[in-house]
């Protein structure tokens, strides 16, 4: 494993939107061909980006390092590949909300909104990182690209972490974050009807979780998930986990890293809170937009759920994104591919928390 990179954050950023601005013809030239597996071909920005990380030693998140190196790893890679200048909001305000395990950091980020009195939507957003990694900072550039771009408000939640703080504790921050989001609307100037939730990889399980949750015996139910890659199935490996092993950032031995640290000794992986794929019955989740990446280890779980959502009546939007990979939400700055899929997914989350129309008479 190589150190982790030395150069200013400014001049490695350039360097990523450089190379992910040339024309196919010249990044094949330099970077060489994009890999076809499974029938896809990965972009040529997302073949530039895994070949520098390669160049500069970078070879997954978490199975090798420490905690401590694998979230300063994280935490320097964000700084990289976010906006020099953040998307600007109407308000960004920082909360702390009651939890059962101590109080929760969030924040409320509110974009230009076109009626800022009226009551507007919410999305609850829980970030990825395998549950071991991820923070407020690391996800503030996604965060407020998905409330400029949809109108929607977001409550961004800064869950505590494994292995410091293992299953189910994550998990009961998340929905506690919810329950008090939906107890709290007015004060948040929200619609409580227009509350959905949403996350990335490990946070697109808990957001899966949390409206099964609400479903069983919470006070209000999500009015729709937004899951990018969302782990849904840690007892078994799925086709894509050993399909995409190694070389495209997220590894397996990443993720059974993580699943270790998340899961204290003794607790079954196929507890449907943790493997919500495993869930007989899926019927009265919310209305789902799901993203998946085409050179994912989590593909195949992500598109599984999917599918069995929509097969207990639930409505589902199922999008593979095939020529990206784990993280692409984390790469709209310097990806132009990712950065398409994103503001796709916040076509659907504006659509998806609009308000409902009134019946004819």
């Amino acid at each position: 494993m190589g150190e982790l990179p030395r150069l200013p954050v400014p001049i490695e950023h350039r360097v990523l939107r450089w190379a992910c601005g040339l024309s196919p013809r010249a990044s094949r030239l330099l970077f060489g061909k994009p890999p076809t597996i499974d029938g896809q071909t990965l972009s040529t920005e997302t073949h530039a980006l895994l070949t520098l990380a390669r160049w500069s030693g970078s070879d997954g998140f978490y199975a090798g390092r420490t905690v401590a190196e694998a979230r300063a790893q994280s935490r320097y890679e964000a700084r990289v590949t976010g906006r020099p200048r953040p998307t600007q909001m109407a308000e960004v305000r920082r909360l702390e909300l009651p939890g059962p395990n101590g109080p929760i950091p969030a924040r409320l980020y509110v974009p230009p909104l076109p009626a800022p009195d009226a009551a507007a939507p919410l999305l609850v957003y829980y970030h990825g990182g395998g549950w071991v990694i991820g923070d407020l900072d690391m996800y503030d550039d996604l965060t407020r690209l998905i409330a400029a771009a949809s109108g929607v408000k977001v409550l961004s939640v800064d869950y505590r972490l494994a292995p410091e703080h293992p299953f189910p504790q994550p998990l009961e921050d998340a929905f506690a974050a919810f329950e008090w989001a939906a107890a709290n609307a007015d004060s948040l100037g929200v619609d409580p009807a227009r509350i959905g939730v949403g996350g990335d990889s490990a946070g697109g399980n808990m957001a899966a979780v949390v409206s099964q949750m609400a479903i069983a015996g919470g006070d209000t139910r999500p009015a729709m998930q937004l899951l990018f890659y969302p782990v849904t199935d840690s007892a078994e490996d799925t086709r894509s986990r050993l399909l995409f092993a190694e070389g495209f950032i997220l590894t397996k031995a990443d993720m059974d890293a993580f699943e270790a640290a998340y899961l204290p000794p003794g607790v079954d992986a196929s507890d449907q809170r943790i493997s919500i794929l495993k869930c007989p019955d899926l019927a009265g989740l919310p209305t789902a937009y799901v993203a998946t990446a085409g050179f994912d280890p989590l593909r195949d779980e992500g598109e599984a759920f999917a599918l069995r959502m929509r097969d207990c009546g639930v409505r589902v939007a199922l999008r593979r994104h095939s020529g990206l990979i784990h993280t692409f939400v984390n790469q709209t700055a310097v990806n132009r591919t990712a950065l398409a899929a994103v503001l796709e997914a916040c076509g659907a989350l504006r659509l998806g928390l609009a308000p409902a129309t009134p019946q004819a008479v």
